[in-house]
């Protein structure tokens, strides 16, 4: 029994919790569109689906002032490079969401020069399926990475730098 137990509650927690709730209210997304789903993502900071509410409401337009990735729309081969460049370029912690179904798996894009999936060279935290996927779905995928980020403990963020393709 220590100085802990006459405390009341909200004085005693951990860090990690601390620490999680700071950062799973305050995202701040980079801009980067590829494709088709750029456009209902932008869609989504609009005012109609003002994705504020979530503490995601800066679309940052440098890599090195944003901690997630939303990766919407064709990733191909050529692209790859420069896509995983980007995030490298990111401060950790960094989050990704694949959004839409050709950023999940190559879509109805199943040729030579297209990557099946950013999974292959960067972690993805949240899939987003769909052709392309409405706000509405970005907005969820923002709540189960909130989620993710809230619960997650220090010891649990992935060395990235061993999971990347050189």
């Amino acid at each position: 029994m220590g100085v802990e137990a006459k405390l009341p509650p909200v004085l005693v927690t951990r860090l990690e919790k601390v620490v999680g709730w700071a950062r799973k209210n305050s995202i701040w997304p980079a801009t980067f569109g590829l494709a088709c789903c750029a456009l209902e993502m932008m869609a989504a900071s609009a005012s109609t689906y003002d994705i504020a509410r979530f503490g995601a409401e800066v679309f940052r337009p440098s890599p090195r002032q944003s901690d997630l990735m939303i990766v919407a729309g064709t990733v191909t081969k050529k692209m790859a490079g420069m896509v995983e460049r980007i995030y490298r370029q990111m401060p950790e912690p960094k989050w990704v969401i694949a959004y839409g179904a050709c950023a999940c798996s190559g879509g109805i894009f199943n040729t030579y020069n297209t990557v099946q999936g950013v999974d292959q060279f960067l972690p993805v935290d949240v899939y987003v399926p769909g052709c392309p996927p409405r706000p509405e779905q970005l907005l969820a995928a923002i709540i189960k990475l909130q989620d993710k980020i809230a619960n997650e403990k220090f010891s649990d963020r992935p060395d990235t730098e061993g999971r990347l393709i050189a």
